[in-house]
């Protein structure tokens, strides 16, 4: 059975030094919180093992190298990837269509914009879109036709009068 007061005490007394330790081997520090979680983790499913051994705090630092070398690797792999493949083509720019239609739809409230994204662009029922955001289906409803209603008064020109130019 494991020791949880003795891995407790382990754990605070090694683990700023052990996160310090982590963030010069991996180079980033969320990465290194990352390997520190994991490598304490490892520390307490084996604690028994752990606690017998000369100097736990070498063994997690060990764990810690470990998964840096794992994660420099996967990055190394992942970057001679993408040097074989060369970059990604250039992505055509949006078209007037797009960024009318984007302008148009940032004019509405979030709720409206949230149900007619759902609804048009993922193909979702008024009732799934209900449960998805914790609505009733009678409210997806009525933010379904006051978007619509508000996105046809967005794309209607207004109409235009006879206006008299008086010269000044």
């Amino acid at each position: 059975m494991r020791d949880a007061p003795s891995f407790d005490e382990f754990y605070r007394t090694t683990s700023v030094r052990t996160l310090r330790y982590a963030v010069a081997v991996v180079g980033d520090h969320t990465e290194a919180q990352d390997a520190v979680q994991e490598a304490y983790a490892r520390a307490w499913r084996r604690w028994d093992t752990v606690a017998a051994h000369p100097a736990p705090e070498a063994w997690v630092r060990l764990v810690i190298g470990r998964l840096a070398r794992d994660r420099w690797r996967r990055l190394g792999r992942l970057s001679n990837l993408l040097r074989h493949a060369g970059p990604p083509p250039n992505a055509p720019p949006p078209s007037e269509n797009t960024v009318v239609l984007i302008t148009a739809l940032r004019a509405l409230p979030a709720n409206q914009r949230q149900v007619l994204a759902l609804h048009y662009l993922c193909d979702m029922s008024v009732e799934a879109i209900a449960t998805e955001t914790g609505v009733s289906a009678n409210t997806v409803k009525s933010w379904l036709a006051r978007g619509r209603q508000r996105l046809a008064a967005q794309f209607t020109e207004p109409t235009t009068t006879n206006l008299e130019v008086r010269d000044a």
